[in-house]
């Protein structure tokens, strides 16, 4: 049986597939660990480029473009292993970087879910966008990074190397207990991309696990190979999703005053890009706030559901103010920076 298995999803990435396969393949070789390929229906030659150059890598071929969350339910579906790492394809892992990855999650039973330190692929002295040295939010659900606050991203010089129990870990590199992604139902596909990693964290969390970075673990990011960072797309999923999030994963009386102020931080959001003239990016505000209230029935319903495995609802790795109002009202840049908040 496979210990860990290392599956990467790729969907028309032929040239990340060439370019940075070999590396994970170079840098994974422990007993017990299986890199694994699952294919979202590529229209390109990623599945003959697969076939011809690594035709021992597993290959598992989907039947249509699930997305991001969808693809990996699917594909995890068909694996047994007793950890799965969820492996961007413009990923490049450092020399054994999952050993203090396997470690941890060997050694502490409490640990639903691990992720290593994210430097930038293209600049590797800097965090990079999408995960830095673990992920957090703050009072009204935006995320921000331990090493990354919006788009201020710190250069890397050791200063958060000590391993810490964070709120959510980057999907670009998650390593997590297989029975528990599935018993939680894997990632939310009607998320389609961006934020289910959170989600997914959040629901853990909720349910008692912890989720921690290894920054003895190190691995370089590309970041935005998908879709780009000034997508208005992606904006339009972040905006929309993270309303769902807290939805489904926020308890008791909070969430009520916390949507409200989300409303109106959203709100100033989209009249900052109407302002800018950059008016596709204010229809994806305004697309994103009508597509949730949509889907709020349905995401009330799931957030019932999941009220049942609910054990804990207060997490010290949510920072308790407005991350928003730190970075341009007071100016705070760095998470050294941020006040009462203190991770142990």
């Amino acid at each position: 049986m496979i210990k860990t298995a290392v599956v990467i999803l790729n969907w028309n990435g032929h040239a990340l597939l060439e370019k940075f396969l070999p590396v994970v393949i170079e840098n994974s070789q422990h007993e017990g660990v299986e890199v694994i390929v699952a294919d979202n229906a590529s229209t390109d030659d990623s599945v003959a480029f697969l076939k011809n150059h690594f035709p021992k890598i597993s290959l598992i071929q989907l039947d249509k473009n699930y997305g991001f969350a969808g693809g990996y339910n699917k594909a995890l579906q068909q694996i047994k292993a007793d950890y799965f790492v969820l492996l961007n394809s413009d990923v490049a892992p450092q020399t054994n970087w999952l050993i203090p990855l396997i470690e941890a999650m060997n050694q502490r039973p409490e640990l639903g879910a691990c992720m290593p330190k994210v430097r930038a692929f293209n600049e590797p002295e800097m965090f990079e966008y999408a995960g830095a040295a673990g992920g957090y939010i703050d009072l009204f659900g935006y995320p921000f990074c331990r090493g990354r606050i919006l788009n201020s991203i710190e250069k890397d010089d050791g200063q958060y190397d000590q391993p810490l129990p964070v709120f959510w870990a980057t999907g670009a590199a998650l390593m997590i207990r297989s029975e528990l992604y599935l018993s939680a139902g894997g990632l939310d596909e009607s998320f389609f991309a961006h934020m289910e990693e959170i989600d997914l964290c959040w629901r853990l969390k909720n349910m008692g696990h912890q989720i921690y970075v290894y920054p003895a673990s190190e691995v370089q990011h590309v970041g935005g190979a998908t879709l780009s960072q000034q997508s208005a797309r992606k904006a339009f999923l972040n905006f929309r999703n993270n309303l769902i999030m807290l939805v489904k994963n926020l308890r008791g009386k909070r969430l009520f005053p916390v949507l409200l102020g989300r409303m109106v931080l959203d709100g100033v959001a989209g009249l900052h890009f109407l302002f800018k003239g950059e008016f596709s990016f204010f229809m994806a505000v305004l697309r994103a706030h009508l597509d949730f209230y949509r889907r709020l029935p349905d995401v009330i319903r799931r957030r019932k559901e999941l009220a049942a495995g609910i054990v804990k609802t207060k997490h010290h790795e949510v920072y308790p103010q407005s991350i928003i109002w730190a970075f341009y009202l007071k100016g705070l840049r760095k998470f050294s920076q941020l006040k009462h908040f203190h991770i142990n």
